[in-house]
């Protein structure tokens, strides 16, 4: 039996990619919520969380033959507060395309005082690991 999947790759099939009735983008982001949100959320490092926030990246607006231009929006995967104070954006990513290397630029310009993350589960790495600090590792490994 084949799966479907979406052009991002990820199985139709909700059921692998559900916690506690939330349907998740993909199992990987399910897996950042069950295995790293939650126990910093219920052992209070973490005191407010939000899934899907939105961002303003840029505000619509009319161009001068009066048509409507839409804002350009982001939708972050997480939005973590901690103890601390401090706040944190959290992108689950795989393999980022342009758009997302854009809209993280544009996310840095408008809001620099927000850590944005971009977080990838590599076992091999020990598990959560930044997208940059990855890219590095492979880049070594090539190396030699």
């Amino acid at each position: 039996m084949s799966v479907t999947r979406s052009k991002y790759n990820v199985s139709k099939n909700k059921d692998k990619r559900t916690f506690n009735d939330i349907v998740f983008d993909s199992e990987v982001e399910m897996k950042f919520y069950r295995d790293f949100v939650l126990p910093k959320y219920n052992s209070g490092e973490i005191t407010y969380f939000e899934l899907q926030r939105p961002y303003i990246l840029q505000e619509g607006f009319r161009k001068k033959d009066g048509k409507k231009v839409l804002p350009i929006k982001y939708v972050c995967d997480f939005f973590l507060r901690y103890a601390d104070g401090h706040e944190e954006v959290i992108d689950i990513k795989g393999c980022p395309d342009s758009v997302a290397k854009l809209k993280r630029k544009m996310f840095w310009f408008i809001y620099p005082n927000i850590d944005y993350k971009w977080l990838k589960f590599v076992k091999k790495y020990g598990g959560w690991i930044e997208y940059e600090e990855y890219n590095d590792i492979k880049k070594k490994e090539k190396q030699g």
